[in-house]
């Protein structure tokens, strides 16, 4: 994948977070991916407060891509828009850890619904965390909103990073989305389901990555952040971090 600068980067993405809808600096395939009639109600629905447009513009996903959606449950809301992004010469990988395959058995059969539908690129894969793996190098391991859930599932978040890091090209990208907050301890964030953003860049420079951008957004400042994120009164509209964290081109 394309490699900017720090700062040509950040200044681009200062840009994508005051256009309004799709942002001019999004590519026409991903536009068209976004707007694929055979997205349900329910994800386009939620396009306006998640702009997938302009996230999966930052990834620098590619049509032929391979491309790892972390955690996209049963819906996949992000797997269908990559799966349209890569197209035929790409794959998705969805990928569920086992321990969300546990609690909820229903994701299981996800993959299948897809390739009924239409999406004959996704491949359903269910591994422990923290062991993460694939038959060959992937472009981009993506992980939204789920990145807090494995600290306070106690998954060994070092080991997890580390084959998150070896599962990935040389200049590949990972990609983490997730809720703003001041928790640290697994005791901390099983309460308000939100983590501290320094302590996720923390964690994940130490595994041999380079902190390449970071956008606001899908940032929410009337959030007071400490609400757990699926009370009323925020769910939906929670101040969220994006980090964009590349892996040293050899």
């Amino acid at each position: 994948m394309r490699r900017f600068a720090l700062p040509i980067a950040v200044a681009a993405l200062s840009l994508a977070t005051v256009m309004p809808g799709v942002a001019a600096n999004v590519p026409d395939y991903i536009a068209a991916a976004v707007a694929d009639k055979d997205r349900p109600k329910d994800d386009t629905d939620r396009d306006a407060l998640r702009k997938p447009a302009e996230i999966a513009a930052l990834t620098e996903v590619k049509p032929g891509a391979r491309v790892v959606d972390v955690g996209p449950g049963r819906t996949g809301y992000y797997t269908r828009i990559f799966s349209r992004v890569v197209g035929a010469g790409g794959k998705v990988y969805m990928f569920n850890p086992t321990w969300v395959a546990e609690k909820f058995p229903q994701v299981k059969d996800a993959p299948a619904n897809f390739l009924k539908t239409g999406y004959a690129n996704v491949e359903g894969v269910i591994q422990p965390m923290a062991e993460i793996k694939f038959d060959a190098p992937v472009d981009l391991v993506f992980i939204s909103q789920l990145y807090h859930d494995q600290v306070w599932q106690k998954i060994d978040v070092a080991k997890m990073n580390k084959a998150i890091f070896d599962a990935l090209k040389p200049g590949g990208v990972y990609f983490v989305i997730d809720h703003t907050g001041a928790s640290k301890t697994p005791e901390e964030i099983d309460k308000t389901h939100r983590i501290d953003p320094a302590l996720v860049k923390e964690q994940i420079l130490a595994a041999g990555f380079v902190l390449e951008a970071e956008s606001d957004l899908l940032r929410n400042p009337d959030d007071p952040k400490t609400a757990n994120v699926f009370d009323a009164s925020i769910r939906g509209k929670t101040d969220q971090f994006v980090y964009k964290f590349g892996k040293p081109a050899k």
